[in-house]
C-alpha cells in the first residue's frame, strides 16, 4: 500500500487505510539499559484511528469465540465488551482485553503496534514529526489527560498528526504489544503476569515527561486479561506486509 488515501475493507465495511510510519528514532524517557537510550524504529503502518465499535463488532460476529458471551475467562475479565452493544458505533471500542485486541490485529492480517512504534508516532504534532521538546505540545498533552472520561466516548474525529493518524491522545488510552516494556526487571515483561505500577519512574531520562510517564505507569497498571472503560487500540502492519 502506497497511497494515504486507500481503503481498506474491515469486515466488509471501508475504512480509511493505514498510515505510513517512520523510520525513526524513539528515545524512550524510561531506558532500561544504556544501549536503549535510542532505538531505530523501521518504518511501518499504523491505522489512522482506533478501531471502532463497528469494526469490532464486524470481527465478534465473524469470530464469536471472541463474543462477551463466547470468550474464556483466561482471555479477559468480567467488564469485557461491557455496554459495547449501545455505544455509539463510530466510537472507539473499549472493554476490550490485551488477548483480544492482538486476536482482532491478527485477522485484519496485522498485530498491535509496539510501544516504540505507537510513542514514535504519537510524538508528532499536526506539523511536526517530532514534537517530544515542545513544552505547548506536551502541556496539550497533559491537558487531555487530565480531563475525567465520558460516559459515552465520543465519536472518532480528530486533527490529524504530521503522519497522518489521528486520536492518538485525548480520545483512549491504546493497548501496545509490548506494555510492560518500560518495566524495570526483564522478568517482568510478561504479559501474563500481574504488576503493580510506579516502577517505571526508576530510570526515567527526563522528570518532566509527565504525560509519558502516565501512559507508561497505566501499562504498568495491567494484565493482558484487563479490559478499562477507557482503554482501546489500533492495529499496526509490518512494511514488507501492509494491507
Amino acid at each position: 500500500m502506497k497511497s494515504l488515501t486507500v481503503l481498506a475493507l474491515v469486515g466488509g465495511i471501508a475504512t480509511a487505510g493505514p498510515a505510513h510510519v517512520g523510520p525513526g528514532i524513539y528515545r524512550p524517557a524510561f531506558p532500561t539499559s544504556p544501549a536503549e537510550r535510542e532505538i531505530a524504529v523501521p518504518g511501518f503502518w499504523l491505522d489512522r484511528e482506533p478501531v471502532t465499535n463497528r469494526e469490532f463488532g464486524a470481527f465478534v460476529r465473524a469470530q464469536p469465540a471472541w463474543s462477551r458471551d463466547g470468550v474464556k475467562a483466561i482471555f479477559a475479565d468480567p467488564g469485557y465488551l461491557d455496554g459495547a452493544t449501545t455505544a455509539p458505533t463510530s466510537a472507539p471500542v473499549v472493554r476490550v482485553s490485551w488477548f483480544a485486541a492482538r486476536a482482532y490485529c491478527a485477522w485484519r492480517g496485522g498485530r498491535l503496534p509496539r510501544e516504540a512504534e505507537w510513542e514514535l508516532a504519537a510524538a508528532a504534532d499536526a506539523h511536526h514529526r517530532d514534537a517530544s521538546d515542545d513544552p505547548a505540545f506536551q502541556a496539550q498533552i497533559l491537558s487531555w489527560y487530565a480531563r475525567t472520561t465520558p460516559a459515552v466516548l465520543p465519536a472518532i474525529g480528530g486533527a490529524p498528526n504530521a503522519w497522518g493518524v489521528r486520536d492518538l491522545h485525548g480520545l483512549v488510552w491504546e493497548w501496545v504489544e509490548d506494555f510492560t516494556a518500560a518495566l524495570v526487571t526483564s522478568d517482568s515483561r510478561d504479559p501474563t503476569r500481574s504488576r503493580v505500577c510506579g516502577a517505571e519512574a526508576a530510570a526515567a531520562k527526563d522528570p518532566r515527561a509527565y504525560a509519558t510517564f502516565m501512559r507508561f505507569a497505566f501499562r504498568g497498571s495491567l494484565t493482558a486479561r484487563d479490559t478499562v472503560a477507557s482503554l482501546g487500540f489500533r492495529c499496526a502492519y509490518d512494511q514488507e506486509t501492509s494491507p
